[in-house]
């Protein structure tokens, strides 16, 4: 069949309809003017329109009978019936809208849809037709068609229909809305879509109505501060904002208290008791009491922070020992150094007094102090020299002291063990005015370190030995061998030990049976000081290749080297409890690293006029030992207002600084 024939339907109803019509010649159709009923009438039938898709996959539109009776000007469109009812099934059928009223809906839209089934006009482009009617091909297209070849595309007679075509499509979608709004209010039907179209607005007031309300007039007030107390600061603080109310409770001392021990306080939990009470004693944590200012707490203890960020410090220098200073160990309260003068001297933490002398110093009297050269980097914006005491040492018994330099030391709250080139360890009484109470000597050499818990001392030799004996008694239990050259350090965590050796080896002890478990290598020569964290899980160590190693002490694999030194790593201290790494070096620098990263914080040059020999930390200030027989304490909490308050111990009344130093600005 070409597409010019015409489709000829064989039904006696067509047949029978088609013989009252007048067949006359063709003439050019003219286009009657739309009857205006309503704005539907328009909308439905530009719903018709569209052209059907038939089983071929070609669109064809529906005409009545044959094209004579278009072109007949003495036939109208009114005279042709249809079932308006049925036209509009088969819309929802073949769009899949319901252009069915409701039950309940106005006469005015059911007079209008019935008006415009009746009158639509029946273009080209009308989308159902009349079971009567017949199906013929355009013979001129709508729209632009292309032809083959190279010729131009055949163009619609009607050049105005695109202004038609859009307003119909504005009518068509007016229809579908109104209809749409009808059938909702009608049905109770709630429509909401991924995109977002069709959502009522109105039917989430009770919803928002709900997030709304106040939780301070609903909860009880210990319950909301409850609640409070989960936010962080910068939460709180934004809370506060909200109302006077809110300010009442966010601004509780309760709050601020979980607020605070959760940002300092140490998370880990396999810390023995011990090492909490007294291996790091200062934790700027405060004493733990209702009465305390929680807020001003964790201001201070911010500034501080940024304080170590900014390396902006006060720098105290404590002159006394005749002779280099090889340990330190200190709390808030005091600080405790050894000196290679042969004697133990104990500072006042607040005052910087000595305050006792321990052993029989080698010289009596004072050496001549290097001269102190400027600062390379950050310097110190307040220096204070303290002044030189003269004090008798203890006069106990002569044979219990030491006779040689004091290489190292420890101490907690009833008892301290040094050790010393003499090749003996001597264990002090400490509450009762440091009074020795035994001398041991199990090592062929200098003493380099020692450390002890609540019922074992360890100490390490240049013998290349590590011995284990009882604090009790000071009986001996296991002799550590291994290592092949000097043991320069040692650190004790219940049942475990690590040690740093010469060698270049850094091996963790077992020390129930006495055995190494593991070994940790350097790259290049001798470790010559090593750091166990309190949970037993990472060991820092350092040496003479000037790199700092962080090892899993669980798998022994390398976790990060941290640079930065260009001399030998003498002195490491960790402060697990703010997440701090100092270490000296015979560089003449003190630097701090954050433990988390590996990154330097602190990196403090030529504050010393020698080697730094030993180095210790807490949350405020750094305490480093010279060969130029000063001890300098760095202070980043100095004239930091509120400081008292993060001591553990009461704090005498501030600003009393006595006669005995003298204080230097620059």
């Amino acid at each position: 069949m070409k597409e010019t024939d015409i489709v000829v339907d064989d039904s006696p109803q067509l047949s029978e309809k088609a013989a009252h019509v007048d067949i006359q010649p063709q003439i050019p159709s003219v286009r009657k003017p739309r009857a205006s009923l309503s704005g539907f009438s328009h909308a439905l039938a530009d719903i018709r329109a569209f052209p059907k898709k038939i089983a071929s996959g070609r669109r064809k539109s529906p005409v009545l009978t044959s094209s004579s009776t278009l072109n007949d000007s003495n036939h109208s469109y009114n005279d042709i019936t249809f079932d308006g009812d049925n036209l509009m099934k088969e819309h929802s059928v073949c769009y899949g809208v319901d252009l069915h009223p409701p039950s309940r809906a106005p006469n005015w839209l059911l007079r209008c849809v019935s008006t415009s089934l009746r009158n639509r006009r029946q273009t080209s482009n009308t989308a159902s037709c009349p079971p009567t009617a017949k199906w013929i091909p355009q013979d001129s297209p709508s729209s632009p068609a292309p032809v083959a070849g190279f010729a131009p595309p055949t163009f619609p007679d009607d050049h105005t229909s695109g202004a038609a075509a859009r307003a119909a499509a504005a009518e068509q979608n007016e229809m579908i809305r109104c209809l749409r709004r009808l059938c909702s209010k009608e049905r109770g039907i709630r429509r909401d879509s991924e995109s977002g179209i069709g959502i009522e607005t109105q039917s989430l007031k009770r919803e928002t109505a709900i997030v709304r309300l106040d939780p301070y007039h609903i909860l009880p007030r210990e319950l909301f501060t409850h609640v409070l107390a989960f936010l962080d600061a910068q939460s709180l603080v934004s809370s506060e904002l909200v109302s006077r109310a809110w300010y009442s409770v966010a601004s509780d001392d309760l709050v601020w208290k979980s607020i605070f021990l959760h940002d300092f306080r140490p998370h880990s939990h396999t810390t023995s008791d011990y090492q909490s009470n007294f291996q790091i004693r200062g934790q700027g944590l405060g004493n733990i009491a209702a009465e305390q200012d929680w807020k001003s707490m964790w201001r201070t203890r911010k500034a501080l922070d940024q304080r170590w960020m900014d390396n902006h410090a006060a720098a105290i220098y404590l002159e006394g020992h005749y002779d280099s200073v090889y340990c330190v160990q200190f709390d808030e309260d005091k600080i405790v150094t050894g000196s290679r003068d042969r004697t133990v001297r104990v500072w006042d933490a607040r005052t910087y007094k000595c305050i006792k002398i321990l052993g029989v110093p080698s010289r009596n009297h004072p050496i001549t102090l290097p001269r102190m050269t400027g600062a390379d980097g950050p310097r110190p914006f307040t220096v204070i020299f303290s002044q030189q005491f003269k004090l008798e040492p203890y006069a106990g018994k002569p044979n219990i002291h030491h006779t040689g330099s004091i290489l190292c030391l420890q101490y907690d709250d009833e008892l301290m063990v040094t050790g010393s080139s003499d090749f003996t360890c001597i264990m002090w009484d400490i509450k009762v005015n440091w009074k020795p109470i035994r001398r041991v000597r199990y090592h062929t050499a200098g003493v380099l370190d020692v450390c002890f818990d609540q019922k074992h001392v360890v100490s390490c030799s240049k013998d290349t030995t590590v011995c284990l004996w009882d604090r009790d008694n000071g009986e001996l239990i296991h002799r550590l061998t291994g290592h092949r050259g000097p043991v320069n350090a040692v650190q004790l965590r219940g049942n475990l030990a690590v040690s740093a050796s010469g060698d270049g080896i850094a091996k963790l002890w077992n020390l129930i049976p006495g055995h190494c478990i593991k070994e940790f290598p350097s790259k290049d020569r001798g470790m010559a000081c090593v750091e166990f964290s309190p949970d037993s899980l990472t060991i820092f160590a350092g040496g003479n290749d000037q790199v700092i190693y962080q090892f899993d002490a669980s798998t022994g694999e390398l976790i990060r080297e941290m640079t930065g030194h260009h001399g030998l790593v003498r002195s490491l201290h960790l402060d697990s409890a703010n997440g701090r790494l100092v270490s000296g070096s015979y560089d003449n620098t003190v630097r701090a690293y954050d433990i988390r990263t590996g990154q330097p914080i602190v990196h403090l040059t030529k504050w010393t006029a020698s080697w730094i020999l030993s180095a210790k930390l807490d949350y405020r200030r750094i305490v480093a030992t010279s060969q130029d027989s000063r001890i300098v304490i760095i202070d980043f909490g100095f004239d930091l207002p509120g400081t008292d308050r993060l001591e553990h111990r009461p704090q005498p009344t501030p600003g009393s600084m006595t006669s005995g130093t003298r204080r230097l600005k620059i």
